[in-house]
């Protein structure tokens, strides 16, 4: 029988807390889902542990190419009509499923919701700060600072993530804030203000910790303004923002000796709020 839901939940060397991940999305009261856990590459004791699930899940085995191929993969095999995401070091919590695919139900114009959360970093359970409080609706322009939408909440519906692109792989990190300003400058993305999903953070290998994010922002930000698809509003709001992260990009090269790149970045802005429409930047101008 055909899934009505397709969990999608990369992981790699994360044997010491996959499990819990796993276990998170079996103990659902929500029955019409298939797991698909795409292991990429790891080096550990993951694939015993995945292993042990038998029939229960679905493992797709991959060299290490990162989160956003890994995604990929799974998405490309899922067989539901709604899509969601779990990262492997975060969990959900009871009803998680069941709420989002209700409200589904009750806005068939929906494309794609999210829930509240719960964040623990280093094992203590800490707030959010004001800046990451998440909306719901048109949040293009909140967007634009910092990712406002969490992959392990987020559930989609398929023919969206047909039409905007998946995940693009040639971003090391902040993939996910590039794909959901590809779809939230177009679609409201919906909020369930309950928190149904616990993130964990602190580790060492989390995304998220990873030097120069900004500049895969930047990258992001050029790539929907050079497709000319913005309103004046949304253009000048990434505008100002794509300035701003510029200036604190190109203040860190030059401080770092790197004057090509700061002379670079700092003028980058220049010619969109001039008003012209600029090439598509390339993987080389973008350093």
């Amino acid at each position: 029988m055909k899934p009505r839901v397709s969990v999608i939940l990369p992981t790699y060397n994360r044997g010491w807390i996959v499990e819990q991940a796993v276990d998170s999305v079996l103990d659902q009261q929500y029955d019409n889902l298939e797991l698909i856990v795409v292991d990429d590459g790891s080096s550990d004791d993951t694939p015993g542990l995945l292993s042990a699930y038998g029939q229960r899940i679905r493992v797709i085995r991959q060299d290490n190419r990162g989160v956003s191929t890994a995604r990929n993969a799974g998405i490309r095999a899922a067989g539901g009509d709604l899509i969601s995401l779990l990262d492997s070091d975060d969990i959900w919590l009871p009803g998680k499923i069941t709420a989002q695919v209700d409200f589904f139900a009750e806005n068939p114009d929906a494309l794609i919701c999210q829930t509240e959360e719960i964040w623990i970093r280093n094992g203590v359970r800490v707030n959010p700060g004001r800046r990451h409080r998440k909306k719901t609706g048109m949040i293009f322009e909140e967007s634009l600072a910092l990712c406002l939408v969490s992959p392990s909440a987020v559930m989609v519906r398929r023919p969206l993530l047909d039409e905007v692109g998946l995940f693009d792989e040639s971003l090391p990190a902040c993939e996910d804030y590039d794909l959901w300003l590809r779809i939230a400058w177009k679609y409201p993305v919906h909020l369930i203000d309950r928190p149904l999903i616990v993130k964990h953070g602190g580790h060492a290998d989390q995304l998220s910790r990873m030097p120069e994010l900004d500049r895969y922002r930047i990258q992001s930000i050029c790539r929907l303004l050079d497709r000319g698809c913005l309103s004046p509003g949304q253009h000048k709001a990434a505008v100002d923002m794509l300035e701003t992260k510029c200036a604190i990009y190109a203040q860190g090269c030059r401080k770092r000796g790197r004057l090509a790149d700061a002379d670079h970045y700092g003028g980058l802005a220049e010619k969109y709020h001039k008003g012209t429409k600029g090439r598509q930047p390339k993987a080389s101008s973008i350093r």
